[in-house]
């Protein structure tokens, strides 16, 4: 078999339908779209969510709730997922995207889960007493207040 001779396999490629192309396609005229009415108009239809007149549902149902839109986003990552970096080595919040732990634009919290036995200096956001009292205790450094 040669390049020029690779064909997709019979049926799996299949033509989009062209609708308004003339009386001859089958799809002319009116394009589908019946005749007249509002839905057979450019922009016509109705907005989503409206049901004739009637009070939509989004407008029936009690809300609830307040949602604090200034809220802080924290990453979380757990001592466990500190185990890829090596003794001594600065973990900041780059490093931390780099390794594919945590995104770029939101602040990083440090959580106790898992153990550390060497010792690491991280610079990051917020971290967890019994996070913290773990990477001291390996004889690392936690500094606060990145981002």
């Amino acid at each position: 078999m040669k390049l020029h001779e690779l064909m997709p396999p019979k049926g799996s490629r299949k033509k989009r339908r062209r609708i308004g192309r003339g009386e001859g396609s089958g799809r002319g005229k009116t394009a589908g779209r019946g005749t007249k009415g509002q839905n057979s108009r450019s922009g016509g239809g109705v907005p989503l969510g409206f049901e004739g007149g009637q009070m939509p549902l989004h407008r029936r149902i009690p809300k609830r709730g307040f949602t604090n839109i200034f809220k802080k986003q924290y990453e979380i990552i757990n001592i466990k997922d500190l185990s890829r970096f090596k003794s001594g080595e600065i973990v900041d919040q780059t490093i931390l995207f780099e390794a594919g732990l945590v995104r770029k634009d939101k602040a990083v919290k440090i959580l106790g889960a898992g153990d550390i036995s060497y010792p690491l200096n991280i610079k990051v956001s917020k971290a967890s007493k019994a996070a913290r009292e773990k990477i001291e205790s390996a004889g690392g450094k936690v500094e606060i207040g990145q981002k």
